[in-house]
């Protein structure tokens, strides 16, 4: 590809900048290195039985919770298309996945029409209006432990209902009432949690204790926590829905469901207003997108840096022969570490594009990819403190380097695809489990901790050692950065794949493992979601490793090339589907609609794909 003038005196510098700083002497090869002894970290995802992915030819869901999977299957089954089954499986997870699927959160949805129209919808919380850059900071300055975490002041105005309520509108096609009756049904008459849904509870059973409302919800009347086997009964969110169901956004953002949360926003100390609610607007935006061996990726644009991570890493990846070199061969892996340490090198100092320049024309430039494919080495690892970026560059503007926010894991992703080709990803959450751990008064869904995305102070390291950035700094009706990467694959205009899973920072590298898994590795898309994962994410500089994601000769070889790798938990919950068309050379009388199949992540219980 031509770069345009504008770029290419960019390149040049930084194309120079890196060709000086990849060939550092080899390091000594580090030890293998783990804070416990391996078997601690759980079950590897090797050890599962293989499981064949789900089928079906007229519509496939795919989520974190069976019971919402069978909702957006229902759904479809009963004349609704892809985007009702979302709308449902949304409404259906803030019941029986109330750690992550939400009515007080918010998130990113990518969507594919069947005609080949494409959006992105943006219904992430914004920071309330009184919000301010210095809110979660004491008099000297200092940052005040979990305020930004827990409690009403953590909290940012929801989205979800707002996101759901334009999709439903713009592209549905069943009432609002049909496609929220099986929600509504499963809060007023309960269902029976199983071993999945009580380990989520019991993370947030001290918090729900503190809070009089989750306390009559999620905890029996002597106090102790849901155990298997017990039904579950949500009266009060299923009142909040119907009436939701009746008067749709209206009587979320301006109407009894608004006052009773800023009542209870008010009374715990919180700077919720109904003129934050009043101000509250989704964003339709172009998906970004970028090309992998002729796929169309289509991805999330900022405020989300995990899409323009994602396609940086797909570009510098596509001129490698992975499927020769094998994705788990030392130099496979190498190639995928050093793509890796790039792409979040340079996402560093993304933020609110209504509030900063983001430089991603640079960054998804298949040229750029190129120059930074040229200055990487064969057979070593490039210092994560050699990456700077490029001075002459002036895209960054005041940005402070940054590796991104502790962003949370306990997020959810549901995928959803029609038999017409029409698909829906959405990545939704109340970013740590149970969110800020406060419940809005009487409605019977519980608010985010959004809040805690922002920079609580730009420039100075956090907790865990991450540098804030000035991008990302909090101000008013902004929406934090994050790394939720919701993606929609397709190839000579048809929809292909559906993908994307929680995870904080690993978002993007969940994601491109599965594409990988399936493009260059020939894979299933069960085979491709159970595939255990590699992770490198800038800084900290370690590769990160699911257990049997590397072999003993694989990680050797590694080790001498300078990487230091440590052993971590299965993570994320990746929930995705493929479609394949029959080929009628070989098997002429092969219907002619395609093949749908899906594949949910096993490294967390309760999940499913199920096709119809």
């Amino acid at each position: 590809m031509v770069l345009s003038e504008m770029l290419k005196p960019c390149l040049v510098g930084i194309v120079l900048s890196a060709a000086v700083l990849a060939f550092p002497s080899a390091h000594a090869a580090p030890a293998l290195s783990s804070a416990h002894d391996p078997l601690a970290f759980g079950a590897s995802v090797t050890h599962l039985q293989p499981l064949p992915p789900a089928m079906g030819r007229h519509g496939m869901v795919a989520t974190a919770q069976h019971l919402a999977t069978d909702v957006g299957v229902r759904v479809m089954q009963e004349g609704g298309n892809a985007v009702d089954a979302a709308v449902a499986v949304a409404y259906a997870l803030a019941v029986v996945y109330p750690a992550a699927g939400n009515l007080g959160g918010g998130g990113f949805m990518t969507l594919r029409m069947p005609n080949g129209e494409s959006a992105f919808i943006d219904f992430r919380e914004h920071a309330p209006l009184a919000a301010t850059p210095t809110m979660y900071q004491d008099a000297q300055g200092n940052v005040i432990p979990r305020l930004s975490i827990k409690g009403w002041k953590a909290v940012a105005v929801p989205g979800t209902v707002a996101g759901m309520e334009l999709i439903h509108a713009r592209w549905g096609k069943l009432s609002r009432e049909k496609v929220m009756a099986p929600a509504i049904a499963l809060a007023r008459d309960g269902f029976v949690v199983n071993e999945a849904d009580v380990e989520l509870l019991h993370t947030s059973t001290s918090a729900f204790a503190q809070d009089p409302y989750a306390r009559k919800i999620f905890l029996h009347p002597d106090g102790t926590p849901f155990q298997a086997g017990e039904r579950l009964v949500q009266t009060d969110l299923a009142h909040t829905l119907e009436l939701i169901a009746a008067n749709g956004a209206r009587a979320f953002y301006d109407g009894p469901i608004a006052r009773a949360v800023v009542a209870a926003s008010r009374q715990g100390g919180g700077i919720l207003q109904m003129a934050d609610f009043a101000a509250y607007k989704t964003r339709q935006l172009k998906p970004l997108q970028c090309v992998y061996r002729g796929y169309l990726v289509e991805t999330a644009p900022p405020p989300s840096g995990g899409g323009v991570a994602l396609c940086e890493m797909l570009n510098i990846l596509s001129g490698y022969d992975l499927e020769h070199l094998g994705l788990r061969s030392v130099a496979g892996a190498h190639d995928q570490i050093e793509a890796m340490r790039h792409a979040y090198s340079d996402r560093r100092g993304l933020g609110d594009p209504a509030f900063v320049h983001d430089p991603v024309e640079l960054l998804v430039n298949p040229g750029y990819a190129a120059a930074i494919r040229a200055a990487i080495p064969a057979d070593r690892a490039i210092p994560s403190d050699a990456l700077v970026l490029d001075q002459a560059a002036p895209h960054y503007g005041d940005a402070q380097p940054s590796a991104g926010e502790p962003e949370k894991h306990e997020t959810t992703q549901f995928s959803v695809m029609d038999g017409k080709g029409m698909a829906v990803s959405v990545t939704y959450t109340l970013n740590g489990w149970f969110g800020a751990g406060v419940m809005g008064g009487p409605t019977g869904f519980f608010l985010n901790d959004e809040m805690d995305d922002f920079s609580t102070k730009p420039g100075v390291p956090n907790m865990f050692g991450i540098v804030g950035s000035k991008a990302n700094a909090v101000a008013p009706g902004k929406t934090p950065l994050s790394s939720m990467t919701p993606t929609i694959l397709s190839r000579d205009g048809r929809t292909v794949m559906v993908i994307g899973s929680p995870g904080g920072s690993r978002i993007p590298t969940i994601t491109l493992a599965v594409i990988l898994g399936v493009v260059d590795g020939g894979m299933n898309i069960q085979q491709a979601i159970d595939l255990p994962r590699i992770h490198e994410q800038w800084k900290p500089a370690p590769v990160e490793a699911e257990l049997g994601a590397l072999d003993d000769t694989v990680t050797a070889g590694l080790q001498r090339e300078g990487y230091q790798i440590t052993l971590h938990k299965p993570w994320g919950s990746a929930e995705g589907i493929f479609a394949v068309r029959p080929d009628r050379r070989s098997s002429p009388s092969a219907p002619l609609t395609e093949v749908l199949y899906g594949g949910f992540d096993r490294r967390h219980g309760g999940g499913s794909a199920r096709g119809f």
